[in-house]
């Protein structure tokens, strides 16, 4: 029998089992599964209501809370496609957005008002405006007027095309123009499965969503959570002693974390003061990490702590450095570097490292190649852009621009994007592992390695440092720190000391593009190595 897959059977997956069980907090509100499915049926119905088809698109602006997380469910549920934004988008930003992928309906939080004002000029596409929260002039009506329209039945699941399109995710744009990756109703349920195979999912389990939903790492663990009956809490704004706080009332079991996140909580003054005694595993996602921050993780953190890797265009996950029953350890410096590693591919997934031949490099954690992917948690395609797809997936790979070594085990070590890898008198220095060098010092909270020009080498790296409340380090000092860590070539010529947190994406990502930009202004575009 062939039943269509569909993240539509991870909710009902819930409803059926874990029905009168809490599965979503949010804030003061709490809803059982059978609630949380009713909410995203009446959503569903209403979408209808209001003139929403089957590929249509519906967009949302919103941190994270139960309003966003149905929208995973109700406009799937009619075959609608929904598509979240990131919040910290400038208006023109989303203008360019909203104008490539024509949503009809946009759900925004009263908070974006000002924002939806700037949209409802430049987005004639765009026929309503629903506010989750409140009544805002800018809104054509509220959700729960929406909601109270009508709810719709469980619909036939044989009904669903396995094929269409479910959600259309824009990549941040960090990089340059953002691309709307496109992610299957077949996508999304076989990267649940692989998750499930290969994660713990006890349905005892407490999940916080720490990660904007809006971000891979976020709704990338939605779909399985929910399929395991799995309680989810909704973290609307990442804020540190919050987090800690909602740990010990939650007795959460779990979170992922972007390495700037585990960070900021490590150098909470709040830290010692909750019990987090519940936490059983913390992944840390988004960004590379280094053996140091899980060291530290682990020492504040009463569980398991490792890394995992995947981009947008995988749905996200396709890695996880969990431990491997065939791997032994060397030592505890071994250890930590495989749990801080990209890791190994999830079930359903194949990874590789090749050269620009499309032959494996080496298996010897020396020979640099590109990691390549292949299988059923990789996207459709880039929305309206056949030729960027085309560029993206070749011969069945997803091609995605990071930078690696591998070993026999197959597991996978980020050397560095390709973008920002710095050809220093024809030498390769990976930014990322200068910036592990530099994060291993005691005094620093978090730093960043670009390239800047040189009259003699081409490039080469400077580091922008920021250090913790009440730490002193000067430029000879850290300098002399590094010698004993890394090559010559790969010692900053520059070192800046700056107080303000480093610039970052929505989703906690270092802006490398702007601080390199700092250095390159006036000069020659560079080389990309």
């Amino acid at each position: 029998m062939n039943v269509p897959l569909t993240p539509i059977r991870c909710l009902y997956r819930a409803v059926d089992l874990y029905g009168h069980k809490t599965g979503v907090a949010s804030g003061l509100n709490r809803y059982t599964y059978a609630q949380f499915g009713e909410r995203c049926e009446r959503l569903a119905a209403g979408l209808l209501a209001e003139g929403i088809r089957p590929g249509d698109r519906v967009a949302y602006l919103s941190f994270n809370n139960n309003q966003l997380l149905e929208g995973y469910y109700g406009p799937p549920l009619i075959r609608a496609i929904v598509m979240p934004l990131n919040v910290r988008l400038q208006p023109a930003e989303l203008v360019e957005i909203f104008n490539h992928a024509n949503p009809s309906m946009l759900f925004f939080e009263s908070e974006f008002a000002p924002i939806v004002q700037e949209l409802r000029k430049s987005c004639p596409a765009v026929k309503r405006y629903v506010s989750l929260d409140k009544p805002v002039a800018q809104a054509d009506l509220v959700l729960e007027e929406l909601l109270a329209l009508d709810r719709m039945a469980r619909p036939d699941l044989f009904s669903f095309d396995e094929n269409d399109i479910a959600e259309l995710f824009y990549t941040s744009g960090s990089t340059g123009t953002p691309k709307g990756v496109m992610l299957s109703h077949r996508t999304l349920y076989l990267h649940a499965l692989g998750l499930l195979s290969s994660y713990h999912h006890e349905d005892t389990r407490v999940e916080l969503h720490t990660i904007p939903l809006f971000h891979a790492n976020g709704w990338g663990r939605a779909q399985s959570i929910t399929m395991s009956g799995i309680k989810h809490v909704m973290v609307r704004r990442f804020e540190p002693a919050y987090v800690l706080r909602l740990i010990e009332e939650e007795q959460a079991t779990g979170m992922t974390l972007v390495p700037t996140m585990a960070n900021a909580l490590l150098n909470c003054p709040e830290l010692g003061k909750f019990n987090l005694s519940s936490l059983k595993e913390i992944t840390l996602g988004g960004a590379a990490s280094s053996p140091e921050l899980i060291a530290r993780m682990e020492k504040a953190f009463p569980c398991e702590v490792f890394a995992g890797y995947g981009l947008t265009e995988t749905c996200p996950v396709a890695t996880t450095a969990h431990t491997k029953g065939t791997v032994q350890y060397r030592d505890e410096e071994d250890r930590l570097t495989h749990l801080s590693a990209a890791g190994w591919p999830i079930v359903g997934c194949e990874v590789r490292v090749v050269d620009s031949q499309m032959r494996e490099v080496p298996r010897d954690m020396q020979a640099v190649g590109e990691i390549v992917i292949r299988g059923d948690n990789v996207m459709c395609g880039y929305y309206k852009e056949p030729e960027a797809s085309k560029a993206a997936i070749t011969n069945g790979w997803l091609h995605t621009g990071d930078m690696a070594v591998w070993d026999e085990e197959n597991y996978v070590y980020i050397v560095d994007r390709k973008k920002d890898i710095i050809v220093s008198g024809g030498e390769n220095v990976s930014s990322i592992e200068v910036e592990r060098g530099i994060f291993a010092h005691p005094a620093v909270l978090e730093c960043a390695v670009v390239s800047a020009p040189d009259a003699k080498w081409g490039e080469v790296p400077a580091a922008i440092v920021v250090l913790k409340p009440g730490q002193h380090l000067n430029e000879e000092e850290l300098l002399s720190f590094l010698k004993t860590r890394l090559a010559k070539f790969k010692i900053p010529h520059i070192v800046q000391f700056t107080e303000g947190p480093l610039p970052k994406t929505g989703t906690g990502k270092i802006l490398k593009r702007e601080l390199r930009e700092n250095f390159w202004k006036g000069k020659a575009t560079r080389v990309q190595g």
